[in-house]
């Protein structure tokens, strides 16, 4: 089987679909896979020398799991008992996986999991399966998190590439929470952020967090449901860095993976309208942490009054960088100069959910067990 140079895997709320490229232009869609099931969760793991494609799958009749394939979607395997199960005595269980999201190079086996109800789990076997993180789960601040419009989850994790004992992650509706113990416990790290529109304008434990990433120093980046932020203490106190950004609402937030300063937003009006200001979707860049931002719109439909999705984007780590982006209304575009210019890949899609690309640089492990999960 030979490897293509570039996978870029779309999810969406029918299923998931495939794409392939040498150069970043031209690409080769499969068929879907996974065709009538929710897939609100994609991530490619190239660690190890392998390369790994982990999908969370929401079926109305089987309910949510993790399963994974090693020959890039030929087949797909899940541990027959389910890869996210809550332990007995709980008294809860799966609705949806939010985040699927490998930890550094040097823990290759390492694969942590973000779910609804609000909830962690790490893998220690590459993402075959999962154990439940029993201090955020029994955190004594669970009582004040509230769910957001789309559920109560855990939507974001950044591992530390550095420190393996420190890990952030992102709450709706809880907020960012930081520990520096490899879980063993977590605390709210959110000084400095503004919730004008709640009772208590600064809390540090309720913030609706939409999504935060790290650049290559460690230096974090938030984008809350108004406001979009910068922490260079790690998560210890916040900055807001909106100033020439069209609004300050949205849920997409990217950071370049070797260039410090640079990350990618996509704004929308707010909370009440969210939609592209003025119906102009178009991709944010700053090259200098958030003092400038530029509006990148080359090749993207106009009018375009749909939304893109937290997860619906992201980035690869070729040179230069590629930028990745899939939209409510079905369409899925790809830029190779870093937002430069971007060109659409697939249209038509139902609803974008989320959006992985990478550079594959291992051939496939061979063929995994079929669990008949695929088609």
């Amino acid at each position: 089987m030979t490897t293509p140079r570039f996978l870029l895997a779309v999810g969406t709320k029918k299923g998931l679909w495939l794409a392939t490229s040498e150069d970043r232009k031209t690409w080769t869609v499969a068929e879907p896979q996974f065709l009538m099931q929710e897939i609100p969760s994609v991530a490619i793991d190239t660690r190890g020398g392998r390369t790994r494609l982990l999908v969370g799958v929401r079926s109305e009749h089987f309910g949510p799991t993790v399963v994974h394939s090693d020959d890039l979607g030929a087949t797909w395997t899940e541990p027959e008992q389910g890869s996210v199960v809550f332990p007995e005595g709980t008294e809860a269980a799966v609705e949806r996986i939010w985040q699927i999201q490998p930890d550094s190079e040097d823990r290759p086996e390492v694969v942590w999991v973000g779910a609804e109800p609000i909830s962690v789990w790490k893998s220690t076997d590459g993402g075959a399966t999962f154990e439940l993180n029993r201090a955020l789960w029994e955190h004594p601040d669970r009582d004040r998190w509230a769910p957001g419009a789309g559920g109560a989850a855990v939507h974001t994790i950044v591992p530390d590439a550095e420190d393996p004992e420190q890990v952030h992650v992102a709450i709706s509706a809880g907020g960012v929470y930081r520990s520096t113990d490899a879980g063993a416990s977590w605390t709210a790290r959110n000084h400095g952020i503004s919730a004008y529109f709640l009772p208590d304008p600064s809390p540090e434990v309720g913030q609706c967090v939409h999504k935060i990433a790290a650049d290559s120093e460690g230096r974090l980046y938030a984008q809350n449901h108004r406001g979009v932020y910068r922490s260079d203490d790690r998560g210890d106190t916040w900055v807001s860095i909106a100033d020439g950004l069209p609004a300050d609402f949205g849920f997409v937030m990217l950071t370049h993976p070797r260039r410090s300063g640079t990350a990618w937003v996509v704004p929308l009006v707010s909370d009440w309208e969210r939609v592209a200001p003025g119906g102009r979707l178009a991709v944010h860049r700053t090259d200098d942490a958030g003092e400038s931002w530029r509006s990148l719109d080359t090749g993207l439909a106009e009018p375009d009054w749909n939304t893109v999705l937290r997860d619906a984007a992201s980035v690869d780590t070729a040179e230069p960088v590629g930028v990745y982006f899939g939209t409510r209304g079905g369409s899925v575009y790809a830029s190779a100069d870093e937002g430069e210019a971007f060109q659409e890949v697939i249209a038509h899609l139902p609803d974008v959910l989320c959006v992985r690309a990478a550079e594959l640089t291992a051939p496939p492990a061979g063929a995994a067990h079929d669990a008949g999960q695929g088609t």
